[in-house]
């Protein structure tokens, strides 16, 4: 498994991106297996979860943690390593490495400084391209944001930005945190959003549930076991409407009808119009079929 350089012969080791399984370990292929046996030692995001799958497969082999709060520190230290022409795999808890883990400055550095050092993916599950796969939403465009902000206004401000993304989008979730960001789904996207939420995929207590966001916040709310585990969902991307209703927010024609109230239609529409940047036109074909 070794590398020589032609120029030197110096001995250069390999960077091999492991893929482990999401849940079934069934799904580890042979290459995978092979590569994890013979590499000199194992970078993993956590030593235990991984320990645990060496051990189901009978592979002994020296395991270092490699993490999002280490990362940084010891990118080099490996990198050296792999230089003196010592083999390393890279495995994130499960899945394919880098995908919303730990990685992405040991590869950026390898392409950068480190020219020598030959990087090898070993492909295999992703649960982010397993739940699109079997969520019934448009796959050949989508969106891959990985988790939204623990912090309220941050996911807040993002869901705004994707609001108008027409491509299917995919979010992991926690439990914790799962029916807080339906609900701002909900008040974002609004209420006739199509979510798939595709849950301990592999697994088996794997569960994949489709509908309509608010449907979707019932049905979790009435079994709340609906929430635990690994959660991946899948989101229905925008679809311009027709309907001069679905344009016009509430809180747009909230401020159109307090001044109509007080002022001429003309006035109110113009008002509105330049607060919230919108048509003229639009806000009165609104008003009049709304008007009684």
């Amino acid at each position: 498994m070794n590398h020589y350089m032609k120029n030197n012969n110096i001995q250069i080791g390999r960077l091999y991106i492991v893929a482990t399984p999401i849940g079934n370990y069934s799904d580890i292929s042979q290459r995978a297996l092979n590569t994890l046996k013979k590499v000199n030692f194992i970078l993993a995001e956590d030593t235990r979860k991984t320990g645990l799958l060496l051990n189901y497969f009978h592979i002994k082999k020296k395991l270092y943690s490699y993490y999002e709060y280490n990362e940084k520190k010891n990118t080099t230290k490996f990198l050296e390593k792999i230089n003196k022409g010592y083999n390393v795999a890279l495995v994130s808890d499960a899945g394919t490495p880098l995908i919303n883990d730990p990685g992405y400055r040991m590869i950026k550095l390898c392409r950068e400084k480190y020219l020598n050092i030959r990087i090898i993916s070993i492909p295999g599950p992703c649960s982010a391209i397993v739940a699109l796969s079997i969520s019934g939403l448009p796959t050949n465009r989508f969106c891959y944001e990985g988790f939204l902000s623990n912090k309220k206004s941050k996911r807040i401000k993002r869901l705004y930005e994707l609001k108008s993304e027409y491509r299917t989008i995919i979010l992991y979730e926690s439990t914790h945190r799962l029916l807080k960001c339906l609900y701002d789904i909900k008040n974002i996207f609004g209420k006739k959003r199509y979510i798939v939420i595709a849950r301990e995929l592999t697994k088996k207590w794997e569960n994949i549930h489709g509908d309509y966001i608010s449907n979707l916040i019932k049905w979790i709310k009435l079994d709340l076991n609906q929430i635990k585990g690994e959660i991946v969902l899948i989101i229905s991307g925008y679809k311009k409407s027709n309907n001069i209703k679905d344009k016009i927010s509430s809180k747009i024609k909230k401020t159109f009808f307090s001044l109509k109230k007080e002022l001429a239609l003309k006035k109110a529409i113009n008002i509105t119009a330049n607060i919230y940047s919108i048509k003229k036109n639009l806000l009165y074909k609104f008003y009049l079929k709304n008007k009684d």
